[in-house]
């Protein structure tokens, strides 16, 4: 059966996972891991797929594994990947998704955490892009400045952020605006780097150069 992202969007298993996923890393504050990131980790990895000339099914599965990919921390925050894709198959095997659909989904949510991703496939490499880029202020949940966290800080610093396409020069850009009396251009560093190293393996699969942006100047 063609099962496809509306269906997985408004399933109530689905959405009860992503909730109490999302209650847990409040209780252990992380930022926002809801409904707000899951579904822009969906649209740009459908996106990025979509501006490559991918075919819909490719399109599709992307934004599902997008959807879906951090209900392993409904478990727990270690090793969520694998617990996540799991319960993935669990979800879309009993909605009678084809396996050969199962798979790449699974595939790509295993494989998002940058302590264990590798882009194995171009949906896998896809949700890599998506989530590490999602940096934005709205992110985070302290309000109360006094007491950020590094991880609040930078977040809350990036005012805006945008991952662009240049299909004729083959780069991806991931251009950054930080508020550097928030935080220093070197602690973004300090806690993403491993993600855009893990960015560039992810472009690298799509003979893609990626290239990151902060404050107008290029960085990596």
């Amino acid at each position: 059966m063609k099962i496809d992202f509306e269906a997985v969007r408004n399933n109530p298993e689905i959405r009860t996972y992503i909730t109490q996923a999302d209650a847990s890393l409040v209780a252990l504050g992380y930022t926002e891991h809801s409904f707000a990131h899951v579904t822009k980790c969906a649209m740009t990895a459908a996106q990025l797929l979509q501006d490559l000339g991918y075919d819909e099914r490719h399109i599709e599965l992307a934004k599902i594994a997008g959807f879906m990919h951090d209900i392993g921390n409904v478990i727990n925050r270690v090793d969520h990947a694998q617990s996540g894709a799991v319960m993935a198959f669990r979800i879309l095997d009993k909605m009678g998704m084809e396996p050969a659909d199962v798979a790449v989904v699974i595939t790509a949510i295993g494989n998002h955490d940058e302590h264990t991703a590798y882009p194995v496939n171009a949906v896998a490499a896809a949700l890599i892009l998506a989530d590490k880029s999602d940096v934005r202020r709205s992110r985070v949940r302290n309000q109360d400045a006094i007491n950020f966290d590094i991880h609040d800080r930078v977040n809350y610093a990036v005012e805006n952020s945008d991952l662009t396409l240049d299909s004729q020069a083959k780069t991806l850009t991931l251009s950054i605006t930080i508020d550097t009396e928030i935080c220093a251009v070197m602690d973004y560093f300090e806690i993403f780097l491993s993600r855009m190293l893990l960015c560039r393996k992810a472009a690298e699969f799509f003979s893609l150069k990626f290239q990151l942006v902060i404050n107008g100047s290029k960085v990596l």
